[in-house]
């Protein structure tokens, strides 16, 4: 106002053509001044996490899975149909996910230990948006249970207190709800059953709790202790009671609050949520059973360990699924129970699908879509018979390979799916580069955000995962470590105290073989490809980033 009176005097005083241009410049030169000044504003952030999910969604092309919510977000957004986590179990991979950093430099390859042993001062993804202006906040699972990073947060990170099951049949019995298992299997050791089952976490939790002190010294390197057969509850619930009797579906109404609140304030916000099923126990409405038919169910077509590989590639890694009532023991699922399994994870799928479509709703309700970035992932594969195993704990294909979708407002090839090769270690560079925010120079991902504009951007030649296990044949703790190419996959299992100790290798042509059924390492005309792979291995994921990175 005080410009335009000056501009206005200075027409009354003055009839000189010449001052007045002069005039009009000032102004015109306030004013560009004044809107150089005004930052756009910042885009949201609604980062969706959900456990134990395959690449097996109707966007991903399997259009028996009821997935609606999901596939509408795929076609707002891009599908990234080859994205590998760093180590198929839930604390390593989210882990990742959360530092930039790899289980190798995070130490976290069990579900008890904290990255925070490692790397006391490390930013998480959730502290570096919150350092440039964010508010940040959780729901649900996002980092693994127990194991919650207080700093990450603006406000304490809140998981809902629900029921594990609806049925008095489907409990544990007594006498047998303090098995060693773990909710992920074998690998958490100490852990008291019911509280990791259904963990009634408290909002600001330390990774300094109990399940934490507990963490045996050899934890991730030792053989897992045996876990006793059908120790927790029912491995399957179908019960007619609403989607929030159930944890998610409390998440889901934490998260629709939240962003009501969120939406009032000023400052721009990172929401995570994250949902539990299809985890294990397999608990859903009955209404989303009802989608499945078992009968017209497909069983895995490979139900048999990879031939050649060696036999701790797939073997000792059924203790989480079998620790359920519903299930043999040991040996081969009989097809009618497989079909039953494989419909109680389908109903899991659809039911998380729901979930997230009711947060995905109400962020449509608040007018906030048009200026929010929404990423999707499921923190690792699973196997649903595949090498007549169930589970994950494994560096196969199903295990490592999980879904990735990303959705930015405005952007250009939405609907799009990229086969580029891509980790969940590059989602923290990438939301960042989205963000506009400087890339903490701990990071060891690539932000694939030129993806978004070409999905055939040449990109990078590997992703790596890797898996410890107990012992091989010289009795020593064995890493194995494994790498996707555009063709194979290369494994290869070594001394974890000494990389140069080679304890077996696998490697799998994806041209001919994409089930992974049989590991052509040993055929002697594989020799020279053997050795190329073995040092493509050894240069590491420095030398397989893009060319845009290098």
């Amino acid at each position: 106002m005080k410009t335009i009176c000056c501009l206005a005097e200075c027409f009354r005083s003055f009839t000189d053509h010449g001052f007045v241009l002069a005039a009009l410049a000032i102004v015109t030169t306030e004013l560009a001044v004044s809107a150089a000044n005004v930052s756009p504003p910042k885009l949201n952030f609604l980062f969706i996490v959900v456990d134990d999910l395959r690449p097996e969604l109707g966007c991903y092309g399997k259009d028996y899975i009821h997935s609606p919510n999901i596939d509408a977000l795929a076609a707002r957004g891009m599908v990234f149909n080859r994205a590998y986590c760093q180590q198929a179990v839930c604390s390593p991979s989210r882990t990742s996910v959360l530092t930039g950093v790899r289980p190798d430099t995070s130490k976290v390859w069990d579900l008890t230990t904290s990255f925070r042993k490692a790397l006391p001062d490390v930013v998480t993804l959730g502290q570096q948006f919150m350092q440039h202006g964010y508010f940040v906040q959780g729901v649900g699972k996002i980092y693994h249970s127990g194991l919650n990073d207080p700093v990450s947060w603006s406000v304490p990170w809140v998981d809902p207190d629900a029921p594990q099951y609806a049925l008095p049949e489907s409990e544990a019995s007594a006498d047998k709800k303090n098995s060693s298992a773990d909710e992920d299997g074998p690998d958490n050791k100490g852990a008291d059953l019911k509280s990791y089952s259904l963990p009634p976490v408290q909002s600001g939790d330390s990774p300094t709790n109990s399940a934490v002190k507990e963490k045996s010294a050899n934890a991730g390197t030792a053989k897992a202790p045996p876990i006793e057969p059908n120790s927790r509850g029912a491995i399957y619930e179908c019960a007619d009671v609403p989607d929030n009797f159930y944890r998610d579906g409390k998440t889901a109404d934490i998260a629709v609050q939240d962003l009501t609140e969120l939406s009032k304030q000023s400052k721009p916000f990172f929401l995570a949520v994250g949902f539990i099923r299809p985890h294990l126990p397999w608990v859903s409405p009955t209404k989303y059973w009802d989608l499945y038919d078992p009968e017209k169910i497909a069983l895995a077509p490979n139900p048999f360990p990879p031939r050649g590989a060696p036999s701790y590639a797939i073997s000792q890694n059924d203790g989480e699924v079998r620790a359920y009532k519903g299930i043999p023991p040991r040996g081969h699922v009989p097809s009618e129970i497989a079909r039953k399994l494989k419909q109680a994870y389908f109903a899991g799928v659809s039911y998380s699908d729901a979930c997230v479509g009711r947060v995905l709703d109400e962020l449509d309700h608040l007018g906030l879509r048009t200026n929010t970035i929404i990423v999707l992932w499921g923190d690792h594969g699973w196997k649903l018979g595949e090498h007549d195993a169930w589970g994950k704990h494994t560096d196969v294909e199903n295990d490592v390979n999980a879904p990735l979708i990303l959705s930015v407002p405005g952007m250009k090839n939405a609907g799009a799916h990229t086969d580029a090769l891509v980790e969940f270690v590059d989602i923290y560079p990438t939301l960042c580069a989205l963000a506009g925010l400087p890339l903490p120079g701990h990071l060891e991902g690539t932000s694939f955000k030129p993806l978004l504009a070409d999905p055939q951007h040449p990109w990078k030649t590997a992703a790596f995962s890797e898996y410890p296990r107990g012992t091989g044949k010289n009795h020593e703790p064995l890493m194995g470590y494994t790498m996707r190419t555009d063709r194979y996959r290369f494994t290869i299992w070594v001394n974890r105290n000494n990389h140069s100790q080679v304890d077996a290798l696998e490697v799998y042509d994806h041209q001919n073989d994409p089930q992974e059924n049989v590991n052509i390492a040993r055929h002697p005309e594989n020799a020279a490809l053997v050795k190329e792979l073995t040092q493509q291995w050894k240069n590491g994921w420095q030398v397989a980033k893009p060319p845009v990175a290098n």
